[in-house]
């Protein structure tokens, strides 16, 4: 049985980085898969070096005539029987009949249209599980199956590389340069925080307008712009601390990635991290669109590490008993060979 995944998406984010870390999770356990995908150097790059074969396809909403006869031909070839859509540009393409399964994978609460024909569906948590349902999904052809994080073995980041002294307190941002991730509310509260600095991790539309408030708030000389980064786990591995100040976050990648690195986090209590997070047990949460609480946050965490040090060892915990690769790993497993094999 092959599994052939559809991503159309061109850009980098948190859902297209899941994308290759669940690939490359089910490559290691041995699971027969391919990917077409829209063109994306280092997502090919990464694909290329799984051993994972991949198309790179058209992916062009919203008149696309090509995409979804050649993933038909492309499905038929390979002899695939699950189909898995990541997100909404696939679901424009996706073949509606053939010889295999329709799993559409959602990570927000996207509309429902784009998954139509689809046999079953997979949300990344149990609130977007229930508005699936709410949406008048049948709760049988639903479930829950979570991210995990992997760290991998990168070294810590070289601080004088990014011109950051090592005795200065270090901030990590990361996640897109876009109104939902808030990095504006983490330069408002770096005023609050001298000596501090802060490096943020992404690209977007945004990094003008960000680079400009950076350096009207007086604080651009401590603020680092590293661009979309292919090091996730050496910045966590470097950082004394992660924030995470998103306005709108259906899951939030950062959170499970901050707690299997290691590295005490901060979160605005959006949909995804105010249910995921335990305050002050595994992480410390502040209120959306609230620079001064957290700048109150952070200074409570770097003038008092070994709460940091708690809060990360619980984040730790929370990976091995409810984010482990293998058992997320597993859960897909039996999904796709129940579907398979129908």
């Amino acid at each position: 049985m092959t599994v052939l995944h559809l991503l159309g998406s061109p850009r980098h984010g948190g859902a297209e980085t899941y994308f290759l870390d669940l690939l490359e999770a089910l490559h290691r356990d041995g699971l027969p898969q391919a990917a077409a995908i829209h063109a994306n150097a280092d997502r090919e790059a990464a694909l290329a070096a799984m051993g994972v074969r991949t198309d790179v396809l058209p992916f062009h909403p919203p008149f696309d005539f090509s995409t979804g006869r050649l993933i038909r031909k492309l499905a038929r070839e390979l002899d695939a029987r699950v189909l898995v859509q990541w997100m909404n540009r696939a679901g424009r393409v996706v073949p509606k009949t053939g010889p295999w399964a329709r799993i559409g994978r959602l990570g927000g609460y996207y509309h429902l249209k784009y998954y139509r024909g689809a046999d079953f569906l997979v949300g990344n948590t149990r609130d977007i599980v229930d508005y699936i349902v709410r949406e008048g999904w049948p709760a049988d052809r639903v479930d829950y199956i979570p991210n995990f994080a992997v760290p991998k073995d990168d070294p810590p980041v070289d601080r004088a590389e990014l011109d950051t002294p090592d005795d200065a307190p270090l901030l990590l941002g990361m996640g897109r340069l876009h109104d939902d991730k808030a990095h504006d509310v983490s330069l408002t509260a770096l005023v609050d925080l001298p000596g501090a600095y802060l490096w943020i991790a992404g690209a977007g539309p945004l990094e003008g307008q960000l680079k400009a408030q950076a350096k009207r708030l007086g604080v651009a000389d401590r603020v680092r712009f590293l661009g979309w980064r292919l090091d996730a786990s050496a910045l966590y591995r470097t950082a004394d601390i992660c924030l995470f100040p998103s306005r709108f976050e259906p899951l939030g990648n950062t959170v499970i990635q901050a707690w299997a690195h290691g590295t005490p986090l901060i979160a605005a209590a959006s949909q995804g991290p105010g249910a995921m997070i335990r305050h002050d047990e595994d992480a410390l949460l502040v209120p959306v669109n609230d620079a001064d609480a957290l700048a109150k946050a952070t200074r409570r965490l770097l003038d008092d590490p070994a709460t940091g040090r708690r809060l990360a060892k619980a984040g730790r915990e929370r990976i091995r008993t409810e984010f482990a690769s293998a058992r997320v790993t597993a859960q897909w497993r039996e999904l796709f060979a129940r579907y398979g094999e129908a």
